[in-house]
C-alpha cells in the first residue's frame, strides 16, 4: 500500500510502504527467558546462602498505603469523631497551620 505524499509528489522515488506489522507491548524480559522465581531446568531456585533483602520504614508505608488503597481508616475515623465533639481545632493547630501558610508565602 502506497501512501500519499502529504507534502507533494516525491522527486526521489521514494515510496512509503506504511506499517507492516503491528505488535502488542511485551514485558522487561525477553520471550524466550525464564520468568522470575523459575528454574530454566525445571528444578526449584534456591537463593544464595548469603543473599537477604531488607525492607526500609518508608518501603513498608508504601506498600501497605497501596494495600489500602491509600485509606487510614482508624485516623479517618479518630478525626471525624474530633470534628463530631468539637476539640479537632484547637489553638495549637490552627497556629501550626498558620505558621506553616506564612512560611509558604514568604
Amino acid at each position: 500500500m502506497q501512501l500519499p505524499n502529504p507534502i507533494g509528489p516525491s522527486s526521489s522515488g521514494i515510496t512509503s510502504s506504511g506499517i507492516s506489522k503491528v505488535h502488542g507491548p511485551h514485558g522487561i524480559n525477553a520471550p524466550h527467558a525464564p520468568f522470575r522465581g523459575q528454574a530454566t531446568d525445571g528444578a526449584a531456585k534456591t537463593p544464595a546462602a548469603g543473599d537477604s533483602v531488607t525492607i526500609s520504614p518508608a518501603a513498608e508505608a508504601a506498600l501497605q498505603a497501596t494495600e489500602t488503597g491509600g485509606i487510614r481508616q482508624d485516623l479517618v475515623n479518630r478525626i471525624r469523631s474530633e470534628i463530631a465533639a468539637g476539640t479537632y481545632e484547637t489553638p495549637a493547630k490552627l497556629d501550626a497551620a498558620l505558621d506553616r501558610l506564612i512560611d509558604g508565602i514568604g
